[in-house]
């Protein structure tokens, strides 16, 4: 599922910028996957890691599904939206969650971090630098490092580590971080 004019090999290279920042992680969540970046690359270059791809469009998670198969990998691909799952029996169990393009950053903190483990890390590939909030859903202090590619001459990969569980209040319905973004 890569659009009009995007060179995939560039997409690849820029989701393969996490790649250092795993550290020991055995699982990952790739948070609003759309094609499969950055979990299906990270998939590739780490096989002993377990892969779960989060994607509420049903026909993007189809294609994931396909992909993975396609390129023998054992992926877990959920048709839901993170809301809902950050809520159920997978909340706080990843070692690492990452996202690219998922949304404004703070709406990606409360998407991505009441899945991760109390000791585990967020890492979202951005342009953005603010980071907001982090600590209301159970982050510590952000490490905001330079991560460009060809992609994102700018890019950054923001590391959120998981020093507390995220209240249970989190995250709030769906639809709701992207209207009402927290600390914004």
């Amino acid at each position: 599922m890569i659009g009009r004019g995007e060179d995939p090999a560039a997409l690849v290279e820029d989701a393969l910028v996490l790649l250092p920042h795993l550290g020991g992680a055995a699982t990952l969540v790739d948070v609003g996957s759309g094609g499969g970046m950055p979990g299906i690359p990270l998939a590739l270059a780490r096989p002993e890691l377990q892969v779960t791809l989060i994607e509420a469009d049903a026909r993007k998670a189809s294609f994931l599904e396909h992909a993975g198969a396609s390129l023998g990998l054992d992926l877990r691909v959920l048709n839901e939206r993170a809301e809902v799952v950050g809520r159920g029996h997978l909340r706080e169990t990843f070692d690492a969650a990452c996202c690219r393009a998922l949304a404004a950053l703070p709406v990606a903190l409360e998407l991505c971090l009441p899945l991760v483990r109390v000791g585990g890390r967020l890492l979202a590939l951005t342009t953005e630098s603010r980071v907001v909030a982090a600590g209301q859903l159970g982050g510590g202090p952000a490490e905001v490092l330079a991560a460009p590619s060809r992609l994102r001459s700018h890019g950054l990969v923001v590391l959120v580590p998981k020093v507390a569980a995220t209240p249970r209040a989190y995250p709030r319905r769906p639809g709701v971080p992207a209207r009402r973004p927290l600390g914004t």
